[in-house]
């Protein structure tokens, strides 16, 4: 008798939680007549059932039975804890799932079977919510956990199916090399929950793992790690809403779940140094570039030129270099660049390393020198540049002028810049002028009075002012740029006190895909946002530890993590918003904010 009613018993130890939580994945009524099916599978029988020890380390499978015809959606996603070198094979038969394994489970050994995400019926497609199904190699089931969220270092947005990994062996190298000891995959909210771990010391780690393999794979993978080791302390309970499978809907019921350690996923640089890439993009110029930053240059030459002809400039990770040669004479077809750096060598060492790099004329330019010269363009025969200045930036940013190429004369005292009022009356201005840090062919003039709206100002280059590397004089042109008037545009200013630190703030719209405005700081400031319009922004600040004015990310084998991001709140909402045509001010105290 007790055979008979026994899928009944497993079906209700299995759902009958979830279906009295508020908002899990059962809580629908069964459809009746002609309504839509709207119920997701169930299962009714398991086999082993749920919690099975001393399963045979060799021919094993598990069989779900459920209460209708399914078929696998997502097949990756039938993950199983610790992972194999081989993924599960899974396959339906009737009513039944088959799981299989393609090669010997380890012995004593407490494993998870994970089908979130995984499985439909055949109907209507209505997914089924997800099991964990638990069983064991040995004698017993280990019952213990760990619960966290996986974010996005920049973004601090939950990063669904990152694959979140214990390790019991503690060598730095094993997340290179090995198979975590337990693994789980995060959900829409970058939550996990990682059950059935045994009482011991562990190193937590999480990838983005977009081979599938379970191993980190720097070149291609996105990582994060906890500080320091982890020791689960919390029993494995059904009731848990830990262990329970939410409607990912259910903003409240999500949000309330434990969470025992916050990761912050990050890109890591690469470490082995090599030269990557070079070209030669005009007669007097190239780059070349480098896998990994900060590269050590001992020596670099050009034959035929002494160090007085080259000029050369790093990016500001140090990874890419470009090289122009300022001499009058003709440019060879082939340009031979020796570089003497530190590269990694097959041992992980890095050794100096002597490279030859023979760069020949560009197609084009090769065309060019053969023909005649009136069919040469302009910008063949001109110093080339480009002036520009946009309205809602022009105050911070200034007007920026880039050459092509560096110059190498320059008047910058017959820069022209003049201002017409509402009442057209014309007017001489000042302006600074302050070359880029980061690219020594760019500039940037600013006016030195404020800037007022309802003015036309405009900055004239006059010809013959600059003449570049190439022997060339530059051109002259107007740039014209007026304040935006719009009535609808809103001013934001944000009081920054307590800064302890240099920080980098950004405002950030909505979806934070993209940067709108920044500011560096070290001190006390108000930072006006002008020209917005209408809707939600965030304010993004960021610990600049080193003080080099870019976000930073972390280093795995050099244990330290990406740069600290905060995202500013405004009372419940990590959002400002913004109203049509208003101004607003808020304050923020940043040293309180880094300390919460």
């Amino acid at each position: 008798m007790m055979k008979r009613f026994l899928p009944v018993i497993i079906s209700a130890a299995i759902f009958l939680p979830m279906m009295f939580m508020h908002s899990c994945a059962n809580t629908t009524q069964a459809p009746t007549g002609g309504i839509k099916d709207t119920i997701p599978p169930l299962i009714i029988d398991i086999n082993p059932l749920p919690g099975a020890v001393n399963v045979p380390v060799s021919g094993s499978r598990i069989i779900f039975r459920f209460d209708e015809y399914v078929n696998i959606k997502n097949p990756k996603n039938i993950f199983l804890s610790p992972p194999q070198e081989k993924a599960p094979k899974a396959r339906i038969k009737g009513r039944y799932l088959i799981v299989s394994f393609e090669e010997p489970l380890d012995s004593n050994t407490t494993y998870t079977l994970n089908l979130s995400d995984a499985l439909a019926d055949n109907n209507e497609g209505n997914m089924f919510p997800g099991y964990t199904y638990v069983f064991s190699t040995g004698p017993r089931i280990d019952s213990l956990l760990i619960t966290g969220t996986v974010l996005d270092c920049n973004t601090l947005r939950p990063v669904k199916g990152a694959t979140v990994m214990l390790y019991r062996d503690m060598a730095d190298s094993a997340v290179f090399l090995s198979r975590p000891s337990a693994a789980v995959k995060t959900d829409d909210w970058g939550y996990f929950c990682l059950p059935y771990l045994a009482d011991t010391l562990y190193r937590l780690y999480a990838i983005r793992d977009e081979n599938g393999n379970n191993v980190y794979d720097p070149d291609t993978d996105l990582i994060a790690f906890a500080d320091s080791l982890v020791r689960p302390v919390v029993h494995v309970n059904d009731t848990l809403p830990e262990m329970l499978k939410y409607d990912m809907t259910d903003t409240l019921m999500c949000q309330a779940r434990r969470v025992d350690y916050k990761l912050r996923l990050f890109r890591e640089r690469p470490s082995k140094q090599f030269l990557v890439n070079r070209e030669r993009t005009a007669d007097r110029a190239a780059y070349i570039t480098f896998m990994a930053p900060y590269v050590w240059i001992d020596s670099l030459w050009v034959r035929g030129y002494g160090a007085d002809q080259l000029i050369s400039q790093f990016n500001i990770l140090q990874d890419s270099l470009e090289i122009w040669i300022n001499s009058r004479k003709p440019a060879p077809d082939t340009m031979h660049v020796f570089v003497n750096y530190r590269k990694t060598d097959s041992l992980g060492r890095m050794v100096p390393s002597l490279e030859h790099l023979r760069l020949p004329m560009p197609e084009g330019r090769r065309v060019l020198h053969k023909m005649q010269r009136k069919n040469i363009k302009k910008e063949d025969t001109t110093c080339v540049y480009t002036l520009t200045a946009k309205p809602e930036t022009v105050e911070q940013e200034g007007f920026s002028l880039e050459f092509k190429f560096p110059i190498v004369s320059e008047n910058f005292d017959s820069l022209d810049f003049r201002y017409l009022n509402p009442k057209q009356k014309e007017s001489r201005g000042e302006v600074s002028v302050e070359r880029d840090t980061a690219n020594l062919r760019r500039y940037v003039i600013r006016p030195k009075d404020k800037m007022l709206q309802g003015y036309e100002y405009s900055l004239k280059i006059p010809h013959h002012a600059f003449r570049d590397i190439n022997g060339f004089w530059s051109d002259s042109t107007v740039v014209k740029v007026t304040l935006p008037s719009d009535e609808k545009l809103s001013l934001l200013s944000i009081a920054m006190n307590g800064v302890d630190r240099k920080i980098i703030v950004d405002l950030l719209d909505e979806k934070r895909n993209s940067v709108l405005r920044s500011y560096v700081i070290d001190e006390d400031s108000t930072l006006p946002f002008p020209y917005l319009k209408e809707g939600k922004y965030s304010i993004r600040i960021t610990d600049d530890g080193n003080r080099n004015s870019i976000v930073d990310t972390g280093s795995l084998l050099e244990h330290r993590q990406p740069e600290a991001v905060l995202f500013v709140s405004f009372g419940e909402s990590e959002y400002i918003d913004i109203p049509a045509g208003a101004e607003i001010e808020q304050s923020v105290d940043v040293k309180s904010l880094f300390e919460e």
